[in-house]
């Protein structure tokens, strides 16, 4: 700590004194502000890339920091679950994919909530080949063939059959590897709307036909960010700033200048190249995953209870899960959100 030291053993006029104590005070404040950093640890769901790149741009660009947290972010990836880490106190915050895995947490009695939605729309997608008939989702039940992986067969698969007649007998296993469906043209796969296009073109040369999940009535909030029910009761202000300060992040991210968060991305996880991120960004600002809907008004983050419980009733229709069996209003707790937070910084940016 700064310790300000005694003038009267000094010969020094009095506007050299002055001077002197308000740079004794200057630095002695930046000293406690430092101290004053609370450590927050937030856990990703998947390798850094462009599509957590909100986060990691209010890590560089100090906005976290501004806000008065010291923030790590742990990435995750194949070998690593994080979520558990959430309930154990190991880890602040953690990044879901979306709303079913917080049904999963209400379901079971684990003491986690939603606080805050920075995807308004799920990045699943189906991809078909051009010029094969499926220029509706509807069209891609007729699909003879469907590479589906084996998390999706048991979730949004079951929405595509109960709303849009998808069959069974057409499924076929995704195990992540392009080569079937790239050799069949009559088929159709999964994958997410802002990076197997990317690939997709990089190893066919062709743009594949794009039907968002979202778009076509799949509800779900995507990328939501779960604390702990304990942490929300105790460190309220900690959990707004950290909200607050990604919400900032991710306006600054998709409209401003980024290639600091870029580089920090780049040097974390080698494969995210800067075209490939900047391919990322376009797809997502296009399809409005991250800014849409609520979020033009409400700030990117907003959240509608209203569309937890329509996706929840879906679900119950598709058979995930009984009417009644979860208590939806447990799911997200939205006093962090909807305040119109970092809208003045788009409309700056952007003139829109």
């Amino acid at each position: 700590m700064f310790q300000l030291r005694t003038f009267r053993n000094y010969r020094t006029s009095p506007k050299a004194l002055v001077s002197s104590i308000a740079i004794g005070l200057s630095l002695m404040g930046a000293s406690i502000a430092a101290h004053a950093q609370e450590k927050v640890v937030f856990a990703t769901n998947w390798k850094a890339h462009a599509d957590h790149g909100g986060f990691y741009q209010a890590l560089v660009d100090g906005t976290y920091k501004k806000y008065g947290l010291d923030v790590e972010i742990q990435q995750g990836g194949p070998m690593v679950n994080n979520r558990p880490m959430l309930p154990a106190g190991k880890v602040d915050f953690l990044m879901t994919g979306n709303l079913l895995q917080s049904f999963e947490n209400v379901k079971n009695g684990i003491p986690t909530v939603v606080v805050a939605a920075f995807f308004q729309k799920d990045p699943q997608a189906m991809f078909a080949h051009p010029g094969q008939g499926y220029d509706t989702f509807k069209d891609m039940a007729n699909a003879p063939v469907a590479f589906i992986g084996k998390d999706g067969q048991f979730s949004f698969w079951q929405w595509m059959k109960s709303e849009y007649g998808f069959k069974d007998k057409n499924l076929k296993p995704y195990t992540f590897n392009m080569g079937p469906f790239l050799a069949d043209k009559k088929s159709i796969q999964q994958g997410y709307a802002f990076s197997e296009p990317i690939t997709i073109k990089n190893a066919a040369g062709f743009e594949p036909v794009v039907h968002l999940l979202a778009d076509n009535g799949f509800s779900t909030y995507g990328t939501t960010i779960e604390t702990r029910v304990d942490m929300v009761k105790t460190k309220p202000e900690t959990v707004r700033k950290f909200v607050e300060a990604s919400i900032i992040g991710w306006n600054n991210f998709l409209y401003g200048e980024n290639k600091a968060a870029k580089e920090m991305i780049l040097k974390i996880n080698p494969d995210a190249s800067f075209a490939v991120q900047q391919g990322y960004i376009d797809n997502i600002k296009k399809l409005g995953i991250v800014d849409s809907k609520d979020s033009l008004t409400k700030g990117i983050g907003a959240i509608d209870p209203a569309r937890v419980k329509d996706f929840y009733d879906k679900m119950v229709k598709a058979g995930l899960y009984k009417p009644g069996q979860i208590d939806v209003s447990k799911v997200v707790d939205t006093q962090f959100v909807n305040k119109g937070v970092g809208v003045d910084i788009r409309k700056k940016l952007t003139g829109k």
